[in-house]
């Protein structure tokens, strides 16, 4: 099997611990360990009395029952029997795919977007058509080109929403006419979901909610801001989760004792988890605005609160040159938008802790006077 090297992992495995301001990352500021144990003000104490005497066997194969019943309220429809722990929402992914997909399959990929989303389903045999996201339709497709993509044999149709890197969202009214066209042919659909709109006028369903061949995959690594403990999920239809559960034996044991302890506890205080991190996304979204407002050599889609972006660079040279340079001369971390496919551009993780944020744009925006010269 051959696959295309992960251009943005691949990236970050070099560059990122040269980094002093990482302004790279599609993560919300993530919480130290202690941190997110006293969100509800229990203390570390507490915490680990309730887990010390815990045997560190395998644990629950699936998530325990507190873990899957946690993940299920975030869902309409979805009985905590139809949620599976997983590594990660790559993990979720890579299972839906694994499970899915054969030589031959057609799928239909948004693109740019998260690189497992079509090149894992090439890497099987599928052929991959790019239904490809616009710029100045504010990063969004257009939906007379996915009637054009759809076959009758399309097994999948991969969405990233919201979407990494731009961070632009595909609403209800958008999700349902998506919708309308795969049960025509009766594809699935994958929404990749780890990135969560934290504004209380933006609301977005899940496409498992909306529709029944909907898989929706998540984790705790973005809105949760707690990657540390790889841990997520995918969420489908009875069906589709014994078929998972069948393909998941060959890929994941489970994702550890004392991770499930910690994830069940971040997703019961998730409300104080979204309240912390609504004010980073929209205390650093103002600062990236005024930012953008002054520096003549940058423009951006605003991303709809979600904690990555995509800024367009006016510069003479090759994009990804400009990232190493500016990393080794300044210490500033962006991922080259080359890395999506998409030269001239860069992705900018403006939700970072605050003041890494202000050093590291002061610093993108001062090697950039160079190129005025």
């Amino acid at each position: 099997m051959n696959i295309a090297s992960f251009g943005v992992e691949e990236w970050l495995n070099v560059w990122e611990n040269d980094a002093i301001y990482d302004i790279a990352g599609s993560s919300i500021a993530s919480f130290s360990l202690e941190e997110i144990i006293s969100i509800d003000g229990t203390t570390p104490k507490e915490f680990f009395d309730g887990l010390l005497k815990t045997k560190m066997n395998y644990g629950w194969i699936e998530g325990s029952p507190d873990f899957k019943k946690e993940v299920s309220k975030l869902y309409k429809n979805v009985p905590p029997e139809n949620i599976l722990q997983t590594n990660g929402a790559t993990g979720a992914n890579l299972l839906a795919l694994y499970s899915l997909i054969e030589p031959g399959d057609h799928v239909i990929s948004m693109h740019p977007s998260y690189q497992q989303l079509y090149d894992i389903p090439k890497s099987f045999g599928a052929e991959v058509d790019f239904w490809e996201i616009y710029e100045e339709n504010d990063w969004l497709p257009k939906l007379n080109e996915l009637k054009k993509l759809i076959r009758p044999n399309t097994k999948l149709i991969c969405l990233n929403n919201a979407n990494n890197p731009t961070g632009t969202i595909f609403d209800d009214d958008f999700l349902k006419e998506i919708v309308k066209i795969a049960s025509n042919v009766g594809a699935y659909i994958l929404v990749d979901e780890v990135y969560k709109p934290l504004d209380s006028s933006i609301v977005v369903s899940s496409i498992v909610d909306l529709y029944d061949k909907g898989i929706s995959t998540n984790s705790l690594s973005k809105t949760y801001s707690v990657p540390g403990i790889r841990v997520g999920w995918i969420a489908s239809n009875t069906e589709l989760a014994d078929s998972f559960r069948k393909y998941r034996d060959y890929t994941m044991i489970c994702a550890g004792v004392f991770d499930d302890y910690l994830a069940v506890h971040v997703l019961k205080n998730k409300e104080l988890v979204y309240d912390r991190n609504k004010k980073i996304v929209h205390t650093n979204l103002e600062i990236v605005k005024e930012w953008v407002k002054n520096e003549p050599r940058v423009s951006l889609v605003f991303p709809k609160y979600v904690s990555t972006s995509f800024i367009k660079l006016d510069i003479p040279i090759d994009v990804e040159q400009f990232c190493i340079d500016i990393l080794k001369e300044k210490g500033v971390l962006l991922v080259p938008g080359n890395r999506f496919d998409v030269p001239g551009h860069a992705r900018l993780g403006y939700c970072t802790h605050t003041e890494i944020l202000k050093n590291g744009l002061k610093e993108l925006s001062a090697y950039l006077r160079k190129f005025d010269k």
